[in-house]
């Protein structure tokens, strides 16, 4: 039986080795392509073979020739959404048909595990409301496809995969985070969305990027043998950039939405530099401008449970969150979603994917899609004003103001320039707070739920958290 298996598989090979024209796996039955785009398409064929490609959508067809090693790129026109269409791929009297085509919004989703964690859960931690939204998610105006997890030291060009139609067998393995956020854009826009799944739990930022974008970071050391990847790869610098981000670079893509940090709160220092320069440079390989980049804030968790006996004050990942809201005001055409009311203090996978799903296709809908009359930013710390010993902090973004739900806001906290933080009392005004403190007659400085863990008091009208924050550098 063995035997007959290697014999089938070396039978398989030798025909792929020997057919005229091969297509990756992102271009395979039930794909989705960005409309009203040049879309690129690629693949290989014999060196120096002139390739044709003819979609039903038009009456174009699209000529290009091989180069010497076989590879071969161009680019379709697209209309506007609809489907399903076919795709004729040619190279003399060999063809290759591509069915079941739609033509929507696609998005590439990407980071660690909380945009890994599937609609089912990991084992012993489920996805709130996971199996009911399973059950509900035949769709076929949703497409989905997932890069399988590879660490490597030379970029690939293809992955083993292929796109799926939303059903719930499909659906219970695809990131519930990407799920949720497709999902609402597919309600609300009413058109098809297609979601490229690509991230891997535990893996560091430097991980997803090239050695170009990390030439500047001393810190990062870039692997040259297999054996420095031996430990902890999806950690190490550009292998997933390599293994699994690589294939899928250059696709046609409206933008990407992008959940990671749990595994650089360690070095928050370092993290809006090294953000602003990964976004800078997928795009630059993307070759499509400035496309919109919005993300996850980590949520709460008590991460001091990973440092029993070295624990650091810069290990509070309250760093790590004002690290990335510093870089949603540096990367263009970017944004935040804060997520200071999901996080569970043991454990780093919160079960509510719905809201950070949510709330990063509110980041889309209205500064990708224009669509008015929604909040879609929380509260963000503007300024405060110190009198007689109170300090009243106002807020940006607070059009229908500011609330606690009536319940006692208590994660407030002034210092005065001793340095010293102590509780404040706070007082909820419609846009803004007054705090004091019978301990602190000069306040200099405030802070709001600085802390490893802590859970959300303050939100907006429309029920966006506000963000941990804090007026000083000390």
């Amino acid at each position: 039986m063995k035997k007959s298996i290697i014999a089938l598989l070396t039978i398989l090979a030798s025909l792929q080795i020997n057919a005229k024209i091969q297509l990756p796996a992102l271009f395979t039955d039930n794909m989705m392509l960005q409309q009203k785009a040049n879309a690129p398409i690629w693949g290989w064929a014999e060196k120096n073979a002139n390739v044709v490609i003819k979609a039903s959508w038009d009456s174009k067809t699209y000529k290009v020739k091989a180069d010497n090693s076989g590879k071969w790129k161009t680019e379709l026109q697209t209309p506007s959404f609809g489907g399903p269409f076919t795709i004729d791929v040619s190279e003399g009297s060999e063809k290759i048909t591509i069915k079941n085509v739609l033509i929507g919004e696609v998005w590439l989703c990407s980071g660690q595990s909380n945009m890994e964690m599937p609609l089912k859960g990991f084992p012993g931690q489920p996805v709130k409301n996971g199996n009911e939204i399973i059950v509900r998610s035949n769709n076929k105006n949703i497409r989905l496809i997932t890069i399988p997890r590879a660490t490597v030291l030379e970029p690939l060009q293809d992955f083993e995969g292929k796109w799926e139609v939303a059903s719930p067998k499909s659906t219970s393995n695809f990131s519930a985070t990407a799920w949720y956020f497709g999902s609402l854009l597919q309600e609300v826009l009413d058109v098809p969305v297609g979601l490229i799944h690509v991230s891997y739990g535990g893996s560091s930022m430097e991980a997803w990027m090239n050695q170009e974008m990390l030439k500047d970071f001393a810190s990062a050391k870039i692997p040259t043998t297999k054996e420095e990847l031996a430990k902890d790869p999806n950690r190490v610098p550009t292998t997933l950039f390599n293994g699994m981000l690589s294939p899928v670079i250059g696709y046609g893509i409206k933008g990407c939405i992008w959940y990671q940090g749990e595994s650089n709160y360690e070095r928050a220092s370092e993290y809006t530099a090294l953000m602003k320069k990964m976004v800078s440079g997928w795009r630059t390989l993307w070759k499509q401008g400035d496309f919109p980049f919005y993300f996850a804030q980590i949520a709460p968790f008590n991460y001091a449970s990973f440092h029993p006996k070295d624990y650091q004050e810069k290990y509070n990942s309250a760093y790590l969150r004002e690290a990335q809201f510093k870089a949603s005001k540096e990367i263009p055409n970017s944004g935040m979603a804060v997520l200071m009311d999901v996080g569970e203090e043991n454990n780093i996978h919160p079960m509510d994917k719905e809201k950070g799903g949510n709330r990063l296709a509110f980041q889309a809908l209205a500064k990708t899609y224009g669509i008015e009359g929604f909040e879609f930013e929380s509260p963000k710390y503007k300024a405060m004003e110190i009198k007689d010993g109170s300090v009243t902090v106002s807020f940006d973004d607070v059009a229908n103001g500011i609330t606690s739900y009536d319940k006692e806001v208590l994660g407030f906290e002034l210092a005065g320039e001793d340095k010293v933080f102590y509780p404040a009392k706070t007082v909820v005004r419609r846009k803004s707070v007054v705090l004091t403190s019978d301990k602190v007659k000069k306040p200099v400085a405030v802070r709001y739920l600085w802390k490893d863990f802590a859970k959300a008091e303050l939100f907006s009208a429309g029920g966006l958290p506000v963000s941990s924050f804090r007026t000083d550098e000390w």
